[in-house]
């Protein structure tokens, strides 16, 4: 009886009333819509301000295309007697369907479930990029199960990469990206610098700089690092699937794109050297834009032409089988067995996850109280005191509303009779509030610049609050790093950096209680329970405030008289506005 029951459940749900069907497709699309526009604002703050991301831009779209193509020739779904299908089938038909059904179900409910938890952390922090893949992930299932509920197994298959390829545009971690940036920049400079030697030009690597007759030639990430590899990717990804080739055949697309983008890569910084060598600094930044622009346009056109190719490849092979029309159709599953109740109530779900996270930021907001504001009062009568001048690319990439750096040496007492001159560097940034204010701010960390001029990290000595004057005090992350380069000895470098918001929760209302009067913002830590009390505090788009100081010396000196020399210089360097 049970099984005649649901027979007759599945006879009433086919065919589908038409009102029905353009009810359900409306809902479907209005829920897909919502979905994606929600993650595709989120990943665009990494897209606007990481030129290393910048194309993500056109994978949504691209994306959409390729959907549409394969709307173009989907497959066909068998709606058959269901009636008859349960008599012939029996018990195991009826506990397939609830089996698939009951595993979906729980899939989709997890995944809607986990967008609660993800919207309130990705708003506090935009720059942690686990949460980016979470969301995509979430994203990503939730359409692929609303493509089964509607066209069965066969429609799974048939979608699955387009709603997939959104993954080539989600930042990579940190942990994954930087071992990769540095090494493809290490592996440029050192392969330029020895054919530059071959060609005549005298060149030398000091870590991902190669220093040439009229200075120092920086392979960074526009040169050799993740955007010309991951453009790669999504363009090998992108024609194999407009060629509709075969998993090795688009394996073997997309290292042929990564392999060009890396020979380009090599040859770009032969001819940057070149440049810099035979003309001045200034002829590199006028050819570094254009060249970096061919490499995209080279690994376009290549990875077209061999896509051609092996497409060209696969008709031949395929030319013999008979028309798709004339092979047997594999049977799929009733449409629309997902309730139209069931969407309305996902879409319900997602509108009150945009409600209730906004209301959760802007109930704390009221009571935020404002943080001490500072700023740097530069040492001009300092021994070799100068301002530097920040680059164009490096203001572009930033995009702080004010900022300043200048460096300046002092004699430091080492141990015994002797003395050190220790080079000091000092950058100072500030970003007014805005939704990208703390992704802003937070690419501009020791950890992540330094490495890219050759110094390798050796220590981080943790969060130490440094006084200033009175009770205030500012929380400073110390770095050790050191340099070496052959014939020389090596450098050392003591990196603090300081990150501080402008308003904070007051103590009486901080959920953790960290937070003193005068001690304001994130302790720049960067662990998981410092963005959990972000959350807790509901601290959001807030403007922000970085300090770095390096100290370089030659000879070797403890974290210990690092940290002397910070203490000394900021109640002179550092003023409290009122």
């Amino acid at each position: 009886m049970q099984n005649l029951a649901t027979a007759h459940r599945l006879a009433d749900a086919s065919p589908a009333p038409q009102s029905r069907v353009r009810l359900w497709v409306a809902l479907a699309v209005l829920f897909l819509a919502a979905l994606w526009f929600g993650l595709c604002r989120e990943l665009s703050g990494e897209w606007s301000v990481n030129e290393q991301y910048n194309f993500g831009w056109f994978v949504p779209f691209f994306a959409l295309y390729l959907f549409w193509l394969r709307w173009q020739d989907r497959p066909q779904t068998e709606i058959g007697n269901p009636l008859q299908r349960m008599r012939s089938n029996g018990q195991a038909f009826t506990s397939q369907i609830r089996k698939g059904q009951t595993i979906a179900g729980l899939l989709a409910i997890a995944a809607l479930l986990v967008l609660l938890p993800v919207r309130l952390f990705e708003i506090a922090n935009p720059e942690w990029r686990l949460l980016a893949w979470v969301h995509t992930s979430a994203v990503v299932v939730l359409t692929l199960l609303l493509i089964w509920w509607a066209g069965g197994v066969a429609w799974l298959r048939h979608f699955a990469f387009p709603v997939l390829f959104i993954f080539v545009a989600v930042p990579w971690p940190t942990l994954v990206e930087t071992p990769v940036t540095q090494g493809l920049m290490r592996v440029v400079a050192r392969v330029a610098a020895e054919t530059a030697m071959l060609l005549g030009t005298p060149a030398q690597v000091e870590g991902n700089l190669i220093r040439v007759s009229n200075g120092l030639v920086g392979v960074n990430e526009a040169c050799s690092g993740i955007r010309s590899l991951q453009t790669s990717l999504m363009i090998g990804l992108l024609f194999g699937e407009l060629k509709r080739l075969s998993v090795l055949r688009r394996v073997a697309l997309v290292v042929c794109a990564v392999a060009i983008a890396l020979l380009a890569n090599f040859v770009r910084a032969v001819f940057l050297v070149r440049i810099a060598a035979t003309e001045n600094l200034s002829g590199v930044d006028r050819w570094h834009g254009v060249t970096g622009y061919s490499i995209i346009a080279l690994v376009f056109l290549a990875t077209l032409g061999f896509a051609y190719f092996l497409g060209r490849k696969k008709a031949l092979v395929i030319a013999g089988m008979p028309p798709a029309e004339s092979r047997p159709q594999q049977p799929t599953r009733l449409p629309l067995q997902l309730p139209v109740t069931y969407l309305a109530a996902a879409i319900c779900w997602l509108l009150f996850v945009e409600i209730a996270t906004a209301s959760w930021y802007r109930l704390h907001e009221g009571n935020f109280i404002r943080g001490t504001r500072w700023s740097v009062r530069w040492p001009e009568q300092a021994a070799n005191f100068r301002k530097l001048k920040i680059d164009e690319e490096i203001r572009a990439v930033l995009r702080f509303d004010e900022g300043q750096a200048a460096a300046w040496s002092v004699t430091s007492a080492l141990k015994g009779s002797r003395s050190d001159t220790i080079l000091c560097s000092l950058f100072a940034f500030r970003w007014d509030p805005g939704k990208n204010s703390a992704l802003l701010a937070n690419l501009h960390r020791p950890d992540v610049c330094l490495p890219a001029s050759g110094w390798k990290q050796m220590a981080d000595h943790g969060v130490r609050n440094y006084p200033v004057s009175g009770s205030f005090e500012l929380p400073f992350r110390h770095f050790e790093f050191q340099r070496s380069f052959e014939g020389s000895a090596p450098q050392i470098a003591h990196a603090f950096y300081c990150l501080s918001e402008d308003r904070a929760a007051s103590a009486s209302t901080s959920p953790v209680g960290t937070n003193s009067p005068d001690m304001f913002g994130s302790r720049s830590e960067w662990t998981r329970a410092e963005r959990l009390h972000t959350v807790l505090e509901g601290r959001r788009h807030l403007g922000q405030q970085v300090i770095e100081a390096i100290f370089i010396s030659t000879e070797p000196f403890s974290a210990a008289e690092a940290e002397s020399h910070l203490r000394d210089l900021l109640p002179d360097l550092v003023v409290r506005e009122r």
